[in-house]
């Protein structure tokens, strides 16, 4: 069987985020709701991130003040839901068969034993 199709609404960021990920992975019809909800959130942080190109990165206030640009505040929050989704997922490391739920921190110590043992193994 081959990988499923992205879905036809997702724009070409979304797109290359599903086919990296069910190249490499076979999920369930869970993990692809999961990972369909993530790559619709990737196409919302392209778009932002193509409007704030030509924008100044603050606006003025109600009073006249400096404030950030709105994009900056919900791009971060996309980016905050795109990370939850992806940990939803809970893809397996390098080095296991089936993935699991894990902490931020736990992902980063997995990920640096994986790359301490990769270079043992090419160093």
């Amino acid at each position: 069987m081959g990988s499923p199709r992205a879905p036809a609404s997702l724009g070409e960021a979304g797109r290359r985020f599903w086919r990296g990920i069910v190249a490499v992975y076979e999920l369930s019809a869970g993990e692809l709701e999961l990972l369909r909800q993530a790559c619709r959130v990737v196409d919302l942080l392209e778009r932002a991130d193509v409007a704030l190109i030509d924008e100044e990165l603050t606006v003025a206030g109600s009073m006249g003040q400096a404030r950030a640009h709105p994009l900056l505040a919900a791009s971060a929050e996309q980016r905050r839901t795109l990370e939850a989704l992806v940990r939803s997922l809970a893809l397996p490391m390098p080095d296991e068969v089936e993935g699991r739920h894990r902490s931020p921190n736990a992902v980063a110590a997995a990920q640096a034993r994986w790359r301490e043992q990769r270079a043992a193994r090419h160093g």
